[in-house]
């Protein structure tokens, strides 16, 4: 199997981050101005769809991968809301508890193939770990962005300022070669959540809520349309790479 996974370069970063935003804003959108039992029924279905065409694809194609990272967006914000809207549970609680689940992910990847490197996915069972690794960054990054923005009360602005400081960790520490490539990548692949998502709620919700007011569904098709031309301008990239369908070989634990 070709690599099931896009190159880690700048764009990459710019184009998760924005579809972070979008999975906020989107799952907030269906919940609120659909109805919230439709809105998450929608949401799964998307969400099965885009795993079902990223599964069958037999290397990365950058229009499917990113329509599946959009939709895991939108499907991860619904986890992590469900739980604390629909069953009362404190971000507080979720917050701990997703980071639970994505080290329990990490150790039976690791366990399971001996790397978890994202340069690896060439097996579907490789494919299988890293898409339940990336759900579980989406729902950890939502409640705590949400911890901080309102149970901590920093507002979203604020809490987006916040965790884009943070980000430079990893990349500090990498630059310093205090990080390994995999502890980076992954630092910070599950920090871009909580800023996407800080900064699209900041754009996207009432004054009253120290936002912009801007409204969740207008912010959402904004990110969506940035997102369909920098998708186009990595279809075109793939394109001309003579190397895009090769295989990658796996490498060895970090």
């Amino acid at each position: 199997m070709a690599s099931k996974v896009p190159e880690v370069t700048a764009l990459f970063w710019i184009v998760k981050i924005l579809t972070t935003g979008a999975g906020e804003t989107g799952s907030d959108f269906l919940v609120t101005h659909v109805n919230p039992v439709l809105g998450v029924a929608t949401g799964f279905v998307l969400f099965a769809v885009a795993m079902t065409l990223q599964f069958r694809a037999r290397r990365y194609i950058p229009a499917i991968y990113w329509f599946a990272v959009v939709m895991v967006s939108v499907f991860g914000t619904m986890c992590a809301d469900v739980l604390h809207v629909g069953l009362d549970v404190p971000y507080a609680v979720s917050a701990p508890a997703f980071a639970v689940i994505l080290a329990a992910v990490f150790f039976f990847w690791r366990g399971s193939e001996g790397t978890l490197s994202i340069h690896s996915i060439t097996t579907s069972r490789r494919e299988t770990f890293y898409w339940a690794t990336v759900l579980a960054t989406f729902a950890l990054g939502t409640a705590t962005g949400d911890l901080t923005a309102t149970t901590f009360h920093l507002g979203y602005l604020t809490s987006g300022i916040v965790f884009t400081i943070v980000i430079c960790i990893p990349a500090i520490g990498y630059a310093a070669r205090r990080f390994g490539p995999i502890l980076a990548f992954w630092f910070a692949y599950v920090v871009t959540r909580p800023i996407g998502a800080s900064f699209a709620d900041w754009m996207g919700v009432s004054r009253a809520r120290s936002g912009l007011d801007l409204g969740t569904g207008p912010v959402t098709l904004a990110l969506l349309v940035v997102i369909g031309v920098l998708v186009l301008v990595l279809s075109v990239q793939a394109g001309r790479d003579p190397h895009a369908s090769q295989s990658v070989p796996a490498v060895p634990s970090n």
